[in-house]
């Protein structure tokens, strides 16, 4: 249990190093990819579920390549904000 601590406790402080929009690309890709991962086991063990293994690929890898794609471009409108207005907080 300890070095899953650690495994996920350094990819934590990795991800935590990365620049505001790969950050965030990372993020959301992981959480799309998981929730779509799990709508497609949903869907796959309604249908056929000797094959819903494949249905959890088949909707979970385009989600967290969505989610990459909306989390870049959202943490690269963050970093553009930032860089314009740099005394503002965002309040």
């Amino acid at each position: 249990m300890t070095g899953t601590r650690r495994t996920l406790s350094e990819a934590g402080r990795a991800v935590a190093r990365l620049p505001l929009p790969l950050r965030l690309a990372v993020v959301v890709a992981v959480v799309l990819g998981v929730l779509g991962g799990v709508a497609g086991l949903v869907v796959g063990l309604a249908g056929y579920p000797p094959t819903a293994w494949f249905a959890v690929l088949e909707v979970g890898v385009p989600a967290a390549v969505l989610g990459a794609v909306v989390g870049l471009l959202a943490g690269s409108a963050a970093s553009l904000v930032r860089r314009r207005h740099p005394g503002s907080r965002g309040s």
